[in-house]
């Protein structure tokens, strides 16, 4: 079993137990949504596609998974885990990662930082972060382009889809 194979299996894992119908499909649809969406543009971008359908399968994850740990606690803290998760999930990240063996240090250190955008001044984590981050808007977009409630950037959104030939 490959790597994403068996990484797909611990996201299903965690996703399987602590989520409600409702977050579970949503879950699932923008975790793979944007790990697929990721896919497609490293390759359009030659960046490295393994490490960038990690990415975009682990990028929401924690959040995912502390919201349901903190539901009892109410609104406030479920807020709080989302406000947080962008510095919170990396660290969690690494401790997964090591644990499954999947990455080499290199590689987790560079998926974590990708996930946590704006510190890296390395190319290629620098172009696996705009992976990611395009791709997150990518699967929100294409989820309904239509709902005027989706808060997406339009011109990141639009140089996005013209970059694959097709407009808003």
């Amino acid at each position: 079993m490959n790597r994403i194979d068996r990484l797909m299996e611990f996201v299903d894992e965690i996703l399987s137990k602590k989520i409600n119908e409702r977050d579970k499909r949503m879950a699932y649809v923008h975790l793979y949504g944007v790990a697929q969406a990721c896919a497609l543009i490293a390759k359009k971008r030659n960046a490295d596609v393994e490490l960038a359908i990690i990415a975009g399968l682990l990028h929401d994850l924690y959040t995912y998974k502390r919201k349901c740990d903190v539901r009892h606690l109410g609104t406030d803290a479920i807020q709080e885990v989302i406000k947080n998760h962008r510095f919170d999930g990396p660290i969690w990240l690494r401790e997964v990662l090591s644990e499954l063996k999947l990455t080499t240090d290199d590689e987790t250190e560079m998926i974590c930082e990708a996930i946590q955008g704006g510190i890296s001044k390395d190319d290629k984590t620098l172009a696996l972060e705009n992976v990611v981050n395009d791709a997150n808007i990518m699967q929100f977009y294409l989820s309904n382009p239509t709902n005027p409630q989706i808060n997406i950037d339009d011109k990141r959104i639009g140089d996005l889809l013209s970059e694959f030939g097709l407009n808003i």
